[in-house]
């Protein structure tokens, strides 16, 4: 065996060590690609709203109010990026232009308005918000959310239970 095939090897093991250990936490990952044709295998991370799906665990009105709320929750937690404007100079190297931050502020105010919306319509319930965050939002698995599998089927009925309200009770349908 040549140093080149030895380090490749050495590589893919590596990757499985990893993704292995990824997945022992909770993760779910997709094969791409056919490793038949002499590549090396690729892996793409399922967020958790699309691992419930493809497990037929939610509906598809399940699915698309919790990727709306997803989508809400992660313009609001974007807030952080903004930076001071005190310095802004129209037209400075890197720089955006003043309308263009401006509008991204009222962006992200009328997700946090919407996102105010979508948890009255949760009635504000802590087990039913932290379900939406952690699953549709941060877009993780049910087992990465809590680290055990009881905890897990508890976290996916609470889920299964918000996305119908949003579902049943979402406002206008418009994306934000």
């Amino acid at each position: 065996m040549q140093t080149s095939d030895i380090e490749s090897l050495d590589v893919v093991r590596g990757v499985e060590e990893t993704l292995g250990l990824t997945q022992a936490r909770g993760a779910a990952f997709v094969s791409l690609g056919n490793p038949a044709r002499g590549r090396a295998r690729t892996y793409r991370r399922q967020t958790g709203l699309d691992w419930l799906a493809a497990k037929g665990r939610l509906s598809v009105a399940q699915h698309t109010a919790g990727l709306r709320y997803g989508a809400i929750y992660r313009r609001v937690r974007g807030e952080l990026a903004l930076r001071s404007s005190l310095n802004l100079q129209p037209g400075e190297a890197g720089a955006q232009p003043v309308a263009a931050v401006l509008g991204q502020a009222e962006a992200r105010a009328r997700a946090s308005q919407a996102l105010v919306a979508l948890r009255r319509i949760l009635g504000q319930q802590a087990a039913l918000v932290a379900a939406c965050d952690l699953i549709c939002g941060e877009e993780m698995t049910p087992r990465e959310a809590t680290g055990n599998e009881r905890e897990a089927g508890r976290m996916e009925a609470v889920l299964a239970v918000a996305l119908d309200l949003l579902c049943a009770n979402a406002p206008g349908r418009g994306e934000v």
